[in-house]
């Protein structure tokens, strides 16, 4: 009995201290960022860079409110598309062979919006939002030693977090998301922090899946502005125009169409 009991005991005392370590590294995570009272104080922010994928360039944009209002835009030949999460529903705007209607997203697009509309990150408040974290101990990045944290979603999907030994930053997020069935994998590297309103935040971002290694999307970010004013309707899926309201009245001009004005905003 006393043999077990040391166990069990070993056991407890293995588990509260990566907790205890997991903590630690969170908080020092936060830390790293700025401080969580930096990061807390801010409420808005505005992205615009450019997304390469080989010789495919694209320029994208993203606005963002807290707690969880996101929207996505990317501008190809003069037309823009858009993605947005206004907290309930998620919707885009493809007008790319014509299609200027919104239309809602399924499950599969949604997750990932839904994730990114985390406005201050996962491990920010983790334990409010249902989230579970393990510290799995050290592991390696392009050869360099990292901290391993893995974190549990409150819905099931698992997020692992490598962070540098010396800054504390995360250089890599490896990502597991389940939607009906079936499995998504995705990670990212980050990397050229720059300080905005207190707050470090990457300025290069690659993206990838691992069973496709070689094909990444790399985003450069020119601009990131913090707590500019934007309006919660921005997140809003617009009403899709009714079949009368792109004819003109007789001896009127046509009225342009709000659908095509929303499509063509950009950052």
């Amino acid at each position: 009995m006393g043999y077990v009991t040391r166990i069990t005991a070993g056991l407890a005392f293995a588990a509260l201290l990566s907790a205890q370590t997991a903590e630690e590294l969170v908080n020092k995570n936060l830390t790293a960022h700025g401080g969580i009272e930096k990061l807390k104080a801010l409420h808005s922010l505005r992205m615009t860079g450019k997304m390469q994928q080989g010789s495919f360039s694209v320029q994208v944009g993203l606005d963002s409110m807290a707690p969880d209002l996101v929207r996505q835009t990317f501008t190809i030949m003069g037309m823009t598309g858009m993605s947005a999460y206004d907290g309930t529903i998620g919707w885009r705007i493809m007008p790319f062979g014509g299609r200027k209607d919104p239309e809602m997203l399924g499950e599969d697009d949604l997750r990932g919006l839904q994730d990114e509309a985390d406005f201050y990150g996962h491990l920010v408040d983790y334990k409010e939002k249902g989230n579970t974290i393990e510290y799995l101990g050290h592991d390696t990045v392009d050869g360099d030693d990292a901290y391993r944290l893995k974190v549990t979603l409150k819905n099931g999907d698992i997020v692992y977090y490598y962070l540098d030994p010396e800054t504390f930053l995360e250089i890599r997020t490896e990502q597991t998301q389940f939607i009906h069935g079936s499995v998504r994998e995705s990670f990212s590297e980050m990397g050229s922090f720059k300080l905005v309103n207190g707050v470090y935040f990457p300025f290069a971002l690659e993206s990838g899946s691992p069973r496709n290694p070689g094909e990444t999307s790399k985003i450069t970010i020119d601009k990131i502005e913090a707590n500019v004013p934007i309006d919660p309707a921005e997140f809003k899926m617009p009403a899709a125009p009714s079949a009368s309201s792109g004819q003109a009245k007789p001896g009127n001009p046509k009225p342009p169409m709000r659908q095509q004005a929303a499509s063509e905003r950009e950052f």
